[in-house]
């Protein structure tokens, strides 16, 4: 395959199935991080292109491109939070504990529109996706793409009724979760009656 040939078939499947790479950048990211993995999923996507036979369809072939990077890209930023917590502990000692004052971060006004609603309900949504394990992660994912349990299977080399049962607690799990940042969110009783 030459350089334009590559060219011309990630464009086209960025038109489209651009929203693989961006739900699974939700889903393993935030914040700034999650523009440094889509970039880091965008560049895998490319280099695999060349390995693209066409044995199985381009969305579980995207797919599996971009779980796979997204999982190696959270294994470095493990090993970059543990270079960083040593480096923070190592300047915090040569600063004699001399700190910075706060920035003074506001709280918003809890009034907003339904859209700022949907985006705050969304970024919770995602914030429980990605404190699920892995597999879960993103079978949950590509479970909200609308894939069948054979296209996860194949994403993923398990049997169908295998990702069945992972996509039941996976869910059960993430209700739970869910739950749990709702509850957080909501006053106490003790808040509520003084």
């Amino acid at each position: 395959m030459n350089a334009t040939e590559q060219q011309s078939l990630f464009d086209a499947w960025l038109r489209r199935h651009a929203g693989i790479p961006h739900h699974v950048a939700h889903g393993f990211a935030e914040g700034a991080d999650r523009e440094d993995l889509m970039q880091e999923l965008l560049i895998a996507l490319w280099k695999s292109i060349p390995a693209f036979r066409g044995g199985c369809m381009a969305p579980t072939f995207i797919y599996r491109v971009c779980h796979n990077a997204a999982l190696t890209w959270r294994r470095a930023g493990r090993n970059r939070e543990r270079r960083m917590e040593r480096y923070r502990a190592t300047s915090e000692a040569a600063l004699d504990g001399a700190r910075p004052p706060d920035a003074g971060a506001g709280e918003g006004s809890g009034s907003g529109s339904a859209g700022e609603a949907d985006a705050v309900l969304l970024e919770q949504l995602y914030g429980a996706i990605r404190r699920l394990p892995d597999l879960e992660r993103s079978l949950i994912l590509l479970a909200l793409d609308g894939l069948t349990y054979r296209e996860m299977a194949e994403v993923h080399g398990i049997g169908e009724s295998n990702v069945g049962v992972r996509l039941h607690r996976a869910r059960q799990r993430l209700g739970v979760l869910l739950g749990q940042t709702q509850n957080q969110n909501q006053p106490s009783a003790e808040e509520t009656t003084s």
